[in-house]
Parts: C-alpha cells; structure tokens; sequence
C-alpha cells in the first residue's frame, strides 16, 4: 500500500549560486558547477537511483537510452566527486560544500522549512515521484492487527502528521502538502515504464558507475 509520495528534486545553495540560474537538468552541465555539484552513487544510494532513472527518461524524452549522453557530459562536470550516502548530498549543501545535489524532496525539504539558505527545484525536463510503500508480511500471524496498522498510517489523521510535520507528502488526495512544497499540479510530471526499470534498474547503475570512472579516471 502505497505511504508517502517522493519527487526526486534538485537541492541548491543559493548562497553559491552567484549568476547561475538552475531550473532543471541541463543546467547542471554549467562549467561553473564543475566538481561543486553533489550526487550518490546510484549503487548505494535509493534516492540517486531514483535520479538516475528519472535523468534517463527526462533526457531521453522519454526514451532512457537516449538518455545516456547527458549521463556523460553530467559525469565528466561532476569532476571525480562521487558521494556514499544521500544524507552528505542534502547536508553538504545546505551546509555549503556543494552549490547543488541530487535528492529526494524530503532530504530538501526540512532545511527549506527552517529557513536554511536553499532551495528546491523541480526539474523542468521533467520529475518522477516514486512512492515509498508499507507491506504486510505474506502470511504473517498477525494479519488482522497489521491490516488495522496500514489503515492508521495511511488514515487521513496520520497522513496530516506526515504532511504537517516530516516534510514529506501524503499519499492521500484529501490531505494538502506542507505550504513551503508547491502543488504537484504546477511540477511537469512524468512516467517511468515499471516493467522495463525493474528489469534494468541494476544494469542502468552499474553503467552509471562505469562511466562515472571511464570519465574520471577512477
């Protein structure tokens, strides 16, 4: 059952920015971002697999293998930094070592809310939202008590909670994200083919990965 709704954003400091305007992807290719922008190893990190994924059919209009040349020339401006976590993106920007990172809008979200020197962009090729789920264990003792479990976190009072309070968006139409997060009616929203991730995901990170070296001579 699906929980929360997380859109994969970009996280900049507008501290670092000077005259650098970033409203999507292809912005990040600015030779003045060189070595200054902050992304996970999509082999480690859920969240830049996710950005990986929506980079591909973003750039690729749709198409991922068409995708893989923007791959390139964002690898060769990520200049050798290649980060191991997703919680050293969203602080290594908000905290100035990075001028821009890819992320989740949660990790983005909470520095927003307390008024950090950031902000967040929805990129304008195109963001995927990818939900996050909570299950119930195939036949599990418990199955009545884990039914009641799911409809509490998934209620539209525990929804509130997650959307008042933890910088994520609920899952349901009847409860409003937080005032700091726009409208999903106002981000270009696109799709990913399910089947054909599924079937890739693991593949699509190791070529990542393979580039990322190839171009940094790592």
């Amino acid at each position: 059952t699906r929980f929360t709704d997380i859109p994969s954003v970009l996280m900049v400091n507008t501290n670092l920015l000077g005259g650098m305007k970033i409203q999507g992807y292809e912005d990040l290719l600015d030779e003045r971002l060189k070595g200054k922008i902050a992304m996970c190893d999509p082999c480690t990190s859920s969240s830049a697999s996710e950005h990986l994924i929506n980079m591909l059919y973003a750039m690729g209009d749709g198409d991922p293998e068409k995708g893989w040349d923007y791959v390139r020339k964002f690898c060769e401006n990520l200049d050798g930094v290649l980060l191991k976590s997703s919680s050293e993106v969203y602080r290594g920007v908000a905290e100035g070592r990075y001028a821009a990172g890819l992320t989740f809008e949660e990790g983005g979200a909470g520095y927003v809310s307390k008024g950090a020197p950031v902000k967040l962009v929805y990129m304008k090729e195109g963001v995927i939202s990818t939900p996050d789920v909570v299950c119930i264990v195939k036949g599990s003792k418990h199955k009545k008590e884990a039914e009641e479990y799911v409809d509490f976190v998934t209620g539209k009072a525990a929804q509130t909670v997650i959307a008042d309070s933890l910088d994520r968006r609920s899952v349901r139409k009847d409860v409003e994200a937080a005032a700091y997060l726009p409208d999903k009616e106002e981000i270009h929203m696109i799709t990913a083919d399910e089947a054909l991730v599924n079937e890739k995901k693991e593949q699509w990170q190791n070529r990542f990965v393979d580039i990322f070296r190839e171009v940094s001579g790592k």
